[in-house]
């Protein structure tokens, strides 16, 4: 099966949100559910993601103190796993993030290797349809967005036109 076109990039972060992540942008303050979708009108639907795609991912941390990232994400529900090949900048040597759906993954380099254990497991293509709350249409990075929030600390950003993920952040209090 060939990968869809779609930049579907955001899968690895979920998993860094376990560990505490905040992401910059924290300050901002999405629009009332009720102004954005409009008086009466039904909220859209998250579109749920392929059940495999391949999709390069850029992740920039730096507002947070982290670091920026070049992620090759392939992701396999019926298969039931999921591999994140980790790229930092200036560092020659990736990490491999390999994650199943039991919610076992495998972090290791050639240096070294360490076992998470994540009480979500692998997100399942449908994972946002599931308690997400519409926020509203936003204008983010030159994309006109629906914006959805989760479990009070992400927020999802899909592309109104085609339901590709444009962005998603994570906050934790920050």
């Amino acid at each position: 099966m060939s990968p869809p076109p779609s930049p579907l990039m955001l899968l690895p972060l979920l998993h860094l949100a376990a560990g505490s992540f905040a992401a910059g942008n924290a300050k901002a303050t999405p629009p009332s559910a009720a102004a954005a979708a409009g008086a009466g009108a039904p909220a859209p639907v998250p579109t749920p993601w392929p059940e495999q795609f391949h999709a390069v991912v850029f992740t920039n941390l730096t507002e947070s103190g982290g670091r920026l990232q070049l992620i090759d994400l392939y992701y396999d529900w019926p298969k039931g796993r999921n591999l994140n090949l980790i790229h930092s900048q200036l560092s020659g040597d990736p990490t491999y993030d390999v994650e199943w759906t039991n919610g076992t993954s495998y972090y290791f380099d050639s240096g070294s290797c360490r076992t998470v254990r994540f009480p979500v497991g692998l997100l399942p293509p449908d994972w946002l349809a599931d308690g997400a709350v519409y926020l509203g249409r936003e204008h983010v990075d030159g994309f006109d967005c629906h914006l959805w929030t989760k479990v009070d600390f992400i927020w999802y950003y899909e592309e109104v036109a085609t339901g590709r993920p444009v962005r998603w952040n994570f906050f934790n209090g920050v």
